[in-house]
């Protein structure tokens, strides 16, 4: 290499450095969150086994098993069915979600005993969901125009290179003022979000936990922790059994077809 293209290549990578590091951290957290929604684009569908346990602050549980089933929307956001199988007390119970990129999500809950379809409604998304620590503002997918993002700092997870940005929802309505996600900088997938209440207090952690890879390209993680600092109680969500690309039919995200 004679020394002009020395100086040249020194130059450009100088000015790529400096560029960097001066980013603007909102643009830079907006393309982080970017860079990790478009990785996890184009699985079409996925179905898995969910077991969900409720731990209460004396360490007493509550299990319920779950079948779920998630079906990707282009331009718009995913659906997602939750079908309660134990104990008897939830059983049938079915929960759908229409997460949307820019309207209000949609979600419904099936009541069994009661035979009858109950909208959840928008100011009501911040409640719990079926006793758990997740809120139903929580089962949605995130789609990322509901949120503004600030990048804060490169940190690690347990050894981990990752980014720490701050996600705040646009929708005033939500329980959150904002959330801190630790996102791996190589997978760009989360492992932890602290989620901030509207007085801007620490309320609840998620901790994700033994991602695996599907299809070469989809990572999904086999267990969600979420612990409230408030209760001192806690949730897992363990999935197993995960299938892609399966005869999902759209017809079972209709809420007209949860009482059938």
């Amino acid at each position: 290499m004679n020394l002009l293209k020395l100086l040249l290549l020194t130059s450009c990578l100088a000015s790529f450095y400096t560029n960097a590091e001066t980013a603007d951290p909102f643009e830079r957290g907006y393309e982080i969150a970017k860079e990790s929604e478009q990785r996890d684009n184009g699985w079409q569908n996925y179905s898995a086994n969910l077991t969900m346990i409720l731990k209460n602050r004396q360490g007493e549980e509550s299990i319920r098993k779950i079948v779920s089933k998630t079906l990707e929307t282009p331009n718009d956001g995913d659906k997602s069915l939750l079908i309660f199988k134990t104990p008897l007390d939830v059983k049938n119970t079915v929960f759908l979600s229409h997460s949307h990129k820019k309207l209000d999500d949609d979600q419904w809950l099936f009541l069994p005993a009661l035979k009858r379809v109950k909208r959840i409604s928008s100011s009501n998304k911040g409640g719990s969901f079926m006793g758990s620590e997740f809120s139903y503002e929580d089962m949605a997918s995130r789609e990322i125009e509901k949120y503004t993002y600030k990048y804060i700092r490169d940190d690690e997870y347990k050894g981990r290179p990752i980014f720490v940005i701050e996600q705040v929802p646009n929708d005033t309505r939500s329980l959150y003022s904002k959330s801190l996600v630790w996102m791996d900088q190589k997978e760009y997938i989360p492992w932890k979000i602290e989620y901030f209440n509207r007085r801007d207090k620490h309320l609840k952690t998620l901790i994700y936990r033994k991602y695996k890879k599907y299809l070469n390209q989809y990572w999904r993680p086999d267990e969600m922790y979420m612990i409230n600092l408030r209760t001192k109680k806690n949730t897992i969500l363990g999935w197993k059994d995960y299938k892609f690309r399966t005869n999902i039919s759209p017809r079972n995200f209709n809420p007209r077809s949860l009482t059938k």
